[in-house]
Parts: C-alpha cells; sequence; structure tokens
C-alpha cells in the first residue's frame, strides 16, 4: 500500500458523537473532508441541522444526523440500535461528547459532578459497549477516544473534568486490552489548550492567555484543524498496529514542567 493510501478513509462511515458544535464539529468536518460518510450527532435537532449544512458547505459532502443522550444508558442502546439498523456499522466511532463545570473542590455541587462524569466519561463506556460487538464480529474498527490534556495535568477549579479525562485515557487502555485481538484499534487523543466554544470565557480572558502562552512551548493556542492529522491517522490503516495509546496534541504543554 502506498504511504498517502494508508490515511485513506474514503467511504468509511464514522459517527462522531457531540458533533454539532465546537471541537465534535471540526472532527467530523475532518473526517468529511477527508472523504469519510460522517454521522453527526447531538440532541438539539436545530443545532444538528446547523451543523450538516456547515459540513456541507465547507466539504461538499451532506452529512446524516442521530439523535440520542448519550448519558442515558437506555437512550443509546435504542440510539445505536436505531443506527446499526438505518446506517449499519460505523468504521469509525469518535467518542467526543463532553461538558465542562467549573468551581473550587469543596463548593462544587454533587450535580454538576454527576454530570461531568456522565457526560465525559461514562457516554464513552455506554455508546462503545453498543457499537464494540458490531465491530468485533466484522473484525475491524476504529474507536477514538477524545481525552484531555488534564488526563496528565490537573488545575485550579476542573478536578471533575480531569478525574473524567483521566477515567478516558485508562478506560482507553481496558478497551484495547479487550479489543485489540478482534481488529478493532482503540486509541486517544488528549487536546491541550484550543480555542473552542468550550474554551471562549478562558480565550477571552486577557490574563489566561497570558499564562497560556508563556506555559505552552508553542506560545499559543491552538488552533481546532490542528488535530485533523492525528485524527485521521488514528482513523485510518496507518494506525493499523496502534492500540492502547493518548496522543498529545498539545504545543508541547505536557513536555515540559
Amino acid at each position: 500500500m502506498a504511504g498517502h493510501d494508508l490515511f485513506d478513509v474514503t467511504g468509511r462511515l464514522a459517527l462522531v458523537t457531540g458533533s454539532s458544535r465546537g471541537l465534535g464539529l471540526a472532527l467530523a468536518t475532518a473526517l468529511a473532508d477527508a472523504g469519510a460518510r460522517v454521522l453527526l450527532h447531538g440532541r438539539d435537532q436545530a443545532a444538528l441541522d446547523a451543523a450538516r449544512a456547515a459540513v456541507e458547505a465547507e466539504t461538499g459532502q451532506r452529512p446524516e444526523a442521530v439523535r440520542f443522550d448519550v448519558t442515558d444508558a437506555a437512550a443509546v442502546e435504542a440510539g445505536i440500535a436505531a443506527l446499526l439498523a438505518e446506517h449499519g456499522v460505523p468504521d469509525i466511532l469518535v467518542n467526543n461528547a463532553g461538558v465542562q463545570r467549573r468551581a473550587p473542590i469543596a463548593e462544587f455541587p454533587v450535580q454538576d459532578w454527576d454530570t461531568v462524569i456522565a457526560s465525559n466519561l461514562s457516554s464513552v463506556f455506554y455508546v462503545s459497549r453498543h457499537l464494540a460487538p458490531a465491530m468485533v464480529e466484522r473484525g475491524s474498527g476504529k474507536i477514538i477516544n477524545i481525552a484531555s490534556v488534564q488526563s496528565k495535568l490537573a488545575r485550579q477549579t476542573i478536578a471533575p473534568y480531569s478525574a473524567s479525562k483521566g477515567g478516558v485515557a485508562l478506560l482507553t487502555q481496558g478497551m484495547a486490552a479487550d479489543l485489540a485481538r478482534s481488529g478493532v484499534q482503540v486509541n486517544a487523543i488528549s487536546p491541550g489548550y484550543f480555542a473552542t466554544e468550550m474554551n471562549r470565557a478562558l480565550v477571552e480572558d486577557e490574563a489566561f492567555t497570558a499564562w497560556l502562552t508563556a506555559r505552552t512551548p508553542a506560545q499559543r493556542w491552538g488552533e481546532v484543524r490542528e488535530l485533523a492529522g492525528t485524527l485521521l491517522y488514528l482513523a485510518s490503516d496507518a494506525s493499523a498496529f496502534v492500540s492502547g495509546q493518548n496522543i498529545f496534541v498539545d504545543g508541547g504543554m505536557t513536555a515540559v514542567v
């Protein structure tokens, strides 16, 4: 196989959870631009309609969309069953859905803890649990979990988020241990600080941006398009013998003290 063909995902079916906006939409757009058949996912129909139009405008491909709540185990089971019946078994699953909540640990509301863990960690388990068997039966599949630089580094006011993303990193390893023998590769991408909708308040905070640029060797925020290369590597045949890895795309932040 020629080198460039190793990264070819043309025609492959890809489900990206939480892809009606933000980082998920950028990941879905990158896959569509590379020729994959993308299934957008979210809960808000209006947001999904807008996302479908945005992907089509940028790539020329109009993706399909599916709706279910990734934090509800029963809803995931029903949603994945409907997806499989209508679209078939995805070749690529990107577990991206997630939220952020901020407060000092002693003031962190229990309800917000439950929301963060359900959205960021339990959702990865629920969706993967119902899609993995079909991938195993076929003998191939790519599962890419979106972790975070916070899977390795903590920061004030986001301890639950760090715990959830640390869980994603270790869940990735456990899933790889179970699934690699069946031809299913499971890996994670850990983005550093990217200028996304979730981080808008931080991007607009001049003091935080000054800290970030001083702390990061690249001395800037990441741009979401810079995740596309790692995504396509893990989604394609180029990573056929790569499993259980957590790749940091962070401008060098985790490489320095």
